[in-house]
């Protein structure tokens, strides 16, 4: 290999076993080490996705999921439909209509985006279970231990995104861990190290938010003026109770186009309002009970 062009890290294990990685890969493929104690995620930028579906290859690959959905559903290439329990990353097609625009002739008038678990914070999932199940890795990211799961499904409706499923093989949840297995051990996760545009890019969530905002200022100064951040704090996607989404995207349409709610909302925030309310209710009818009860005195 050219030592000019090679990765320093690289240099410095030129004598590794080459059917293993080499220490902290992740330095070479995404340019972050990863450590614990730090947050790592996702930046989708939907412009630069060709819909190739690497990523939901790797990602079925790496962590042994079986294929599904092997027929056509009829809704142009997109084969998986939606995220599940044996489907992790989905990537969605949406053709518009090439009429209504002055794009040149011939030229694409798609909308690609490759969807995952946002591994939100707070994570309403996470919430949700009664069992523990669900935790946070020192990664800052959210995952299901199918070991303590006992398939009570709360974590499904809480999801605000309808990430979370249970399988019907052992009944348990299921979702993206964003590759926790490969994060401890210093590598990439495998649907950002398969995307051949760089579409899917990990890194700390904060510096990947600072990346994320001077595409959106570049895209604007390069005639693109619907692209915006979808996840990051302030940004929608957020509020009602989330900060921020460690998966965020970049968007140039609404975000019903690209089946991602325009205001998703914690559960958990609901909790307090309701049994305020709940406790209001059964006073009133401890209060009612007793005047009925004086009445017939």
């Amino acid at each position: 290999m050219d030592g000019g062009l090679a990765h320093p890290r690289v240099l410095e294990h030129t004598d590794r076993d080459p059917q293993k990685p080499i220490p902290q890969e992740a330095e070479v493929t995404a340019g972050c080490r990863v450590e614990p104690g730090r947050s790592y995620g996702f930046f989708t930028d939907t412009t630069l996705c060709i819909g190739c579906k690497a990523c939901e290859v790797a990602c079925k690959e790496w962590n042994n999921l079986p294929a599904d959905n092997l027929g056509m559903t009829g809704q142009s290439y997109d084969n998986t439909g939606r995220l599940g329990a044996h489907t992790w990353r989905h990537v969605t097609f949406l053709e518009q209509d090439a009429r209504a625009t002055s794009m040149p002739p011939f030229q694409s008038n798609w909308l690609m985006m490759s969807d995952v678990c946002k591994h939100c914070d707070p994570a309403p999932c996470l919430e949700a279970c009664p069992t523990g199940a669900l935790f946070r890795t020192e990664f800052d990211t959210v995952v299901v231990q199918q070991d303590i799961c006992n398939g009570c499904g709360y974590c499904v409706p809480a999801c605000p995104f309808g990430v979370v499923e249970l399988a019907k093989e052992d009944g348990k949840a299921h979702k993206c861990t964003l590759c926790y297995d490969r994060l401890k051990g210093g590598l990439e996760p495998a649907c950002a190290k398969s995307c051949p545009t760089d579409s899917i890019q990990f890194g700390p969530v904060e510096e990947l938010q600072r990346r994320a905002e001077a595409r959106v200022t570049d895209l604007h100064e390069k005639g693109q003026p619907k692209a915006y951040l979808y996840g990051t704090p302030g940004a929608p996607g957020t509020g009602k109770g989330l900060h921020h989404l460690n998966a965020f995207f970049l968007l140039t349409e609404r975000p019903e186009l690209y089946n991602l709610p325009p205001a998703p909302a914690r559960p958990a925030r609901n909790a307090r309002p309701s049994l305020l309310s709940g406790l209001a209710t059964i006073a009133g009818l401890a209060v009612a009970a007793a005047l009925v009860g004086v009445g017939r005195r």
